[in-house]
């Protein structure tokens, strides 16, 4: 199987790891250009949103009187506007582009305006006079439970006899978890520049993780074919799952407005507006009733899971569902119901976010491990250890997928070794004992990560290779660079396959005119599948070179090999440049494509069975922390990380990409906390007001080193995903604060402690246990 790449292959001229970000001297300088650094058309307009002021009720009527007063504006789109559908939907419709008459969540967009200046643009979207009738929001994903209000069908995965295994569990425990949202918070905030064509088209460059998606639904709004909309995407400043589908509204308003004035129109969100009409992570609510022995193996479990969706489907059905097949973790659950909700709410469409539903379900799991530990008198990582998968046949998950790579517990024991997990137990114990004010905490907790879409379609590539006549190399793909990376791995792909430096590569801008129908930059699988699609544009060309040289010198195709930037043919050595003229010179063509569809993966969600990832991603951390039990605030002291990225492709950016998901996971369970009020407006909308995690949050120690194995599956060089998996990490912090406050019963009883845990939260949580341990004494 000639496009399988090997696990070793000629390597190039600069090493593989030596290679910076393809952008690193350019975001250092200054001079990364994103969208809104574009030079602006003479005749450019500004846009800006009017958004709804409730969260629930209707539209009374807009006044657009007072804009006769704003001799700047130049257009207003309104829903009667929109020639084409203006339902956006990502995947699943029920997204409205604009709404006159129904609103659903506060910042739904009402109406835009195009004007001459961004200021006066947002001047006059002040101007319009919305009178409304408000109606009581939903805002609390239990509440809609409780209403029987969803935004899609209720789903379960059940093996077993959960019933009959927890009533004959010798022990038993049952409790509730609340984890709260996540705001993205990119650098770059949603933006979009659409510029009319000359022949009756619409380009547009958009801030987007998805590319292809941008073009179908601008062309579903102004009702045209797919072919007169080219989108362009060069770079985003941070997307995280919060431009996969949620950059659709504002490109297709910007090419509406274009469209009306046959003028250029950019718009831009500013950060305050981009926090209150942007999803978010979703808020779970969890329960869980668990059966186990005195040993600390789970015997049986109901787990329920309710998902806070919002308004709309948007994305919460993947979300959701991901959120189901993560609720495992690393850990075997026999005989175990697993139900997921997807809550409709007066909120903002909740959207993806790093891990996807992942880190929401794994913190449900890890929560029990610890409270399992309390409950049995064990050390939380003998729990953890006992249940993992991989002992006794314990390999297949509760949706019917087989863990194949038993790596979990050689992972955990070499990662408990290095961080000399058990000696540090034993000091923190000893220093909790002498110190009544302030408790340290520690804890080891794995990740078991499937990597795939679980939308199967999603899962293919396709690349757009070229050649020119001095050797030099232009690639297209499908992927999106966010800041992660891809297009390095992409160049030093193509450098691996010619074996030829890397300056002979240079990467274009994600276009839909090169590479049509393109999946989301999402999902860990970016390298994966573009990669893999870029790796047999290259082979094709490779084995053209061959061939053409093999005739051309008549030898055999097998005594030609690629070698720092030379070619070995028999006694014979050309360059690189050398051998690409003489195939152009013999007619033989220098450019082509490459596709890649994953392999393996299925799932059928009637039957809560099949396999949805190609394989798995596994890591574990250990974290410390110290807690001041009279003011609940803490701090992380040391964090020791072993990760598997399989076969890594750049050493550097998979470090960097390990590093930064785990402290944005650590914001997530720790200082980032969304607040709505009682009518459903979003309170935090700024950096004053949400906390994400600054340079003194960073552990004083801070170790990373990776597992090193190559994957078992087929992928780009034996590699595995690293985007995502690192994110659930963070999770060792939590767990940490739960051991510190644990300390404060001698380890006998679990803290209630919901994520964000603040040091609010955490401060409620030591006095609720100081008078839990006060009430038992007495």
């Amino acid at each position: 199987m000639r496009n399988l790449p090997p696990q070793k292959d000629a390597t190039p001229s600069r090493q593989s790891g030596a290679r910076p970000h393809e952008s690193a001297a350019l975001h250092v300088s200054g001079q990364a250009r994103y969208v809104d650094d574009l030079r602006e058309p003479s005749d450019l307009l500004h846009a800006a949103v009017g958004f709804s002021e409730i969260a629930a009720g209707d539209i009374m009527s807009m006044d657009f009187s007072p804009l006769q007063q704003h001799p700047d504006v130049i257009a207003v789109l309104r829903l009667a506007d929109v020639p084409g559908d203006s339902d956006i939907g990502a995947i699943i419709p029920g997204d409205p582009l604009l709404t006159e008459t129904q609103v659903r969540y506060y910042g739904q967009p009402m109406f835009a305006i195009a004007a001459k200046s961004e200021k006066a643009a947002r001047r006059a979207v002040r101007a319009v006079k919305i009178d409304y009738r408000q109606t009581a929001p939903i805002l609390d994903e239990q509440q809609a439970q409780q209403a029987q209000q969803f935004v899609l069908p209720t789903h379960c995965i059940e093996r077993g006899e959960p019933e009959q295994a927890l009533s004959q569990a010798p022990l038993k425990l049952s409790g509730e978890l609340r984890l709260g949202g996540q705001e993205h918070f990119y650098l770059e905030t949603q933006v979009a520049l659409a510029i009319p064509d000359e022949d009756e088209g619409m380009f547009v460059y958009s801030s987007t993780q998805h590319p292809a998606e941008i073009q179908k639904l601008v062309a579903k709004v102004l009702n045209w074919p797919l072919h007169r909309v080219t989108v362009d995407m060069r770079r985003m400043g941070g997307g995280f799952g919060g431009k996969e589908s949620q950059a659709a509204p504002w490109a297709c308003m910007a090419a509406l407005l274009a469209q009306q004035t046959g003028r250029p129109v950019k718009l831009r969100l500013p950060r305050h507006e981009d926090m209150i009409m942007t999803g978010k992570r979703h808020p779970f609510h969890h329960h869980y009733q668990v059966g186990f022995d005195a040993e600390g193996r789970l015997l049986g479990a109901d787990l329920s899971l309710i998902g806070n969706c919002g308004h709309s489907p948007d994305l919460s059905e993947g979300i959701v569902d991901r959120a189901m097949f993560h609720v495992d973790n690393s850990y075997y659950l026999d005989a175990v119901r697993i139900t997921g909700y997807r809550a409709m709410t007066n909120r903002v469409s909740n959207t993806a976010f790093r891990g996807f539903g992942g880190p929401q379900g794994m913190m449900l799991i890890e929560k029990i491990m610890d409270e399992i530990a309390r409950k049995t008198g064990q050390d939380p990582l003998d729990v953890r250890k006992i249940n993992l998968y991989g002992s006794e046949g314990r390999h297949t998950t509760p949706y019917g997928q087989q863990v194949e790579e038993d790596w979990l517990l050689p992972l955990i024991e070499q990662l408990e070794h290095s961080a000399n997990y058990r000696q540090r137990r034993e000091q923190i114990t000893q220093f909790n004992q002498c110190n009544p004010l302030f408790k340290k905490g520690l804890a080891l907790t794995p990740v078991k990560f499937g990597i795939s879409f679980t939308a199967q379609h999603l899962n293919q590539a396709g690349a757009l290779l070229q050649i020119y006549t001095d050797g030099s190399i232009l690639v297209n793909h499908g992927g999106t660079e966010m800041g992660q990376g891809l297009h390095t791995k992409i160049i030093e792909i193509v450098a691996r396959v010619f074996a030829i430096d890397i300056s002979q590569i240079r990467i274009s801008s994600t276009r839909t005119d090169k590479v049509p129908n393109t999946s989301p930059t999402a999902a860990s699988s970016g390298t994966d599948l573009n990669g893999m699609a870029t790796y047999h544009a290259a082979m094709t060309l490779k084995d053209r070179l061959i061939a053409c040289l093999a005739n051309h010198y008549q030898q055999e195709k097998h005594q030609i090999h690629f070698s720092q930037g030379q070619i070995q043919i028999g006694a014979l050595q050309i360059s690189f440049a050398e051998a690409v003229q003489l195939a152009y010179l013999n007619r033989v063509s220098l450019s082509a494509t490459g596709f890649y569809k994953t392999p393996k993966i299925f799932y059928d969600p009637e039957t809560g069975r099949g396999r949805p990832f190609l394989y798995y991603a596994f890591g574990a951390a250990v974290s410390e922390v110290l807690v001041d039990t009279l003011t609940g605030e803490y701090k992380v002291l040391q964090v020791d990380i072993l990760h598997d990225v399989g076969q890594s492709l750049n050493r550097d950016i998979d470090i960097g990409q390990i590093e930064g998901g785990f402290i944005q996971g650590m914001g997530w369970v720790t200082t980032e906390e969304l607040s709505w009020d009682a009518q459903g407006r979003l309170q935090t909308s700024s950096p004053a007001t949400y906390k994400i995690p600054a340079i003194s949050d960073l552990p004083e120690r801070f170790h990373v080193e990776f597992f090193d194995r190559p994957n078992d599956e087929a992928t780009i060089y034996r590699s595995k995903a690293v985007g995502e998996p690192p994110f659930m990490l963070a999770i060792s912090v939590w767990s940490a604060l739960n051991d510190a406050i644990a300390s404060l019963s001698h380890y006998q009883r679990q803290p209630q402690l919901d994520s964000p845990a603040t040091p609010e939260r955490v401060l409620k949580a030591i006095i609720s246990m100081q008078q839990e341990v006060q009430n038992a004494v007495e």
